[in-house]
C-alpha cells in the first residue's frame, strides 16, 4: 500500500495566521476507499537496547535510539501486510512532522542518482524521526542525515513545524534533497510535484540541502536554466499528469486564499511561497482540505460540462484515509500549545476534531479501529466513513445540512479549545497532561453523539425518499 500520486500540503508561518500559531496540513491519500487507520498516543521510552523498525513492504530495516520522546500517530490498522505508515504527529516538545507528500523527481537527475529500493521510505519516516528531534530545522537534518545514510526508495516530500517555523523538504532522488523554511509572514502548498523554486545557497537560515547538491547538477549538466537555480526545474517533472492531476490543486489553493489569482490551473510555473492581504484561519485549511474545486466549473460534484467536471484531480478525495492539521499555537504555554485537528473520514464531510497532545491516551473509538466495518461499534474512522457515503450519495439534499453540522461542530471545538485553555491554565506537568488527555475524550464524546444524530436523520430521510413508494388512501 505504498501511498503513491496522493495528498495534498498546506504549510502556514506564524504570522500570516490569524492567532500566530504555526500550521502545516495535508490530505493523506491512498489508491484505497478503505484502508482503515487508527490514531493513539505512543509513550516514551528511556533505556531501551535492541529496538528495531522492519519494514514489510521494502525490507528497511534499521536500530531506533535508545531514548524516544512521547509522540501521537495515525497508522494503518494492518500494519503487518500494509506497513506503519504513522503520518502525522506531535511529539512531546511540540515538533509536529507530517509525512509525506508523494513527489517525483526527473528522469535526468534520476539516472544519475537513482532511488535506493531497501531504503527509508514513507512507511516508517514517523517512526524513525519524530520521536528524536526538538526543533523543525533539527528534524529536517535528523532525517537529511538518515537519506544520506539509507537512501530513499521513493519521492518523498515532509513537512515539520514548531511554534516558531514550519519547513518543507523536498526528497527527490536516491540522496538529494532541498528544504525552504516558510517565511513567518507567508504561506505555502503543495501538490505530488517539485515545488520548491529558486534556492539561494547563502541564506542556510532559509535553506538546507543535502551534501553535494551543487556540485551533482553541476557535473552532470542537469540545470536547464541560463540563471539561476530553480529546485523544480532541475529535479522536477513538468509533463501533462502534472498538469490535471498536481497543479489544479495548487492554484484552487491559491484561489481560496487569494480570490484574485489568474485561472491558470495548468500552470508549471505556480509560486511556491504566497501571501494574503488577510490572516489565514484553521477554517480556512480545513475547506481547503476538503475542496473540490467549489464554485467553478471544474467541480465534479457541480453543473458544468463534463469534460470540464472530469477534468482535474481535486483535493478532497473520498479516498483520503486521514486529513491533519497540525497546529503549535506561540501564543500559548508549552503544555497547551500543541493540538492535532484530526479528520478521520472524508474531509469534505467530516470535522476535524481537535486533540491536545499533551496527552497519554486515546478514546477506544480512535485507537482500536476494526478491520471492517461493524455497525455497533463507535469506531471514529467507520462512523465518518459511513457519514460521507450518505451525504455524498444524497449530495444536492444533504449537503447543507452537512454544512451546518460541520459549521455547529466548528463552534463547539472553539469553545472547547478555549474553556479547557482556561481550566487548565495554572495546571503543570502530570496534573495537566491528565486534564488534557480528558478534556480530548470529553470532546470525543460529543462529536461522536452528534454523527450518529446526523447519520440517523440522513437515513430517515433517504428512507422517506424511496422510489418505491406510492400516495394512497390511509384507510385502504
Amino acid at each position: 500500500m505504498k501511498k503513491l500520486t496522493a495528498c495534498t500540503s498546506i504549510l502556514v508561518g506564524k504570522n500570516a495566521s490569524i492567532d500566530g500559531s504555526t500550521m502545516i496540513a495535508r490530505n493523506d491519500d491512498t489508491f484505497h476507499v478503505l484502508a482503515p487507520h487508527r490514531f493513539y498516543m505512543h509513550p516514551a521510552w528511556h533505556g531501551e537496547k535492541d529496538l528495531i523498525v522492519t519494514s514489510p513492504l521494502n525490507g528497511f530495516t534499521a536500530p531506533l535510539p535508545e531514548n524516544g520522546y512521547r509522540y501521537n500517530a495515525v497508522p494503518n490498522v494492518d500494519t503487518a501486510q500494509f506497513g506503519d505508515y504513522e503520518e502525522s504527529g506531535i511529539n512531546e516538545k511540540n515538533v509536529a512532522m507530517s509525512a509525506t507528500e508523494s513527489t517525483y523527481g526527473n528522469e535526468r537527475t534520476l539516472a544519475i542518482d537513482p532511488l535506493v529500493e531497501d531504503g527509508l521510505d514513507e512507511d516508517l519516516m514517523v517512526n524513525m524521526v519524530l520521536p528524536f528531534i526538538e526543533s523543525a530545522r533539527h528534524g529536517v537534518e535528523y532525517l537529511g542525515q538518515l537519506i544520506a545514510q539509507y537512501g530513499s526508495p521513493a519521492g518523498n516530500s515532509v513537512l515539520f513545524a514548531d511554534k516558531n517555523s514550519a519547513w518543507y523538504m523536498e526528497i527527490v532522488t536516491g540522496h538529494h534533497w532541498v528544504a525552504q523554511r516558510i517565511p513567518d509572514d507567508a504561506y505555502a502548498v503543495a501538490a505530488n510535484q517539485v515545488a520548491i523554486q529558486q534556492v539561494d545557497f547563502d541564506d542556510p537560515d532559509n535553506f538546507i540541502w543535502s551534501n553535494g547538491i551543487q556540485e551533482f547538477v553541476e557535473a552532470n549538466d542537469l540545470n536547464p536554466d541560463k540563471t539561476g537555480w530553480n529546485f523544480r526545474h532541475i529535479f522536477g517533472t513538468m509533463n501533462e499528469k502534472d498538469r490535471h492531476y498536481n497543479t489544479p490543486r495548487v492554484w484552487y489553493a491559491h484561489h481560496i486564499l487569494n480570490p484574485e489569482t489568474p485561472e491558470e490551473p495548468e500552470s508549471a510555473e505556480l509560486p511556491f511561497i504566497m501571501h494574503t492581504d488577510h490572516k489565514i484561519t484553521r477554517e480556512d485549511m480545513a475547506y481547503i482540505l476538503g475542496s473540490h474545486y467549489n464554485e467553478t466549473r471544474f467541480d465534479p460534484l457541480g453543473h458544468g460540462a463534463d469534460a470540464d467536471k472530469l477534468r482535474y484531480r481535486p483535493i478532497g478525495l473520498n479516498r483520503t484515509q486521514n486529513s491533519h492539521i497540525l497546529q503549535l499555537r506561540g501564543n500559548k504555554p508549552a503544555g497547551q500549545s500543541a493540538i492535532m485537528w484530526l479528520n478521520i473520514g472524508i474531509p469534505t464531510y467530516s470535522p476535524y476534531v481537535p486533540f491536545y497532545t499533551n496527552a497519554t491516551d486515546t478514546d477506544p473509538s480512535y485507537s482500536q479501529t476494526p478491520l471492517t466495518l461493524d455497525l455497533d461499534t463507535d469506531s471514529a474512522y467507520w462512523l465518518h466513513r459511513s457519514l460521507g457515503m450518505l451525504v455524498e450519495s444524497h449530495y444536492s439534499k444533504f449537503i447543507q445540512q452537512d454544512r451546518d453540522y460541520l459549521t455547529a461542530l466548528n463552534q463547539t471545538f472553539r469553545a472547547h479549545v478555549a474553556k479547557t485553555d482556561a481550566a487548565t491554565a495554572e495546571l503543570v506537568d502530570k496534573d495537566l497532561t491528565a486534564a488534557l488527555t480528558q478534556a480530548n475524550y470529553d470532546i470525543v464524546a460529543q462529536v461522536k453523539a452528534t454523527t450518529k444524530k446526523e447519520i440517523a436523520s440522513y437515513l430517515m430521510q433517504g428512507l422517506e425518499q424511496s422510489h418505491l413508494t406510492f400516495n394512497m388512501d390511509k384507510n385502504l
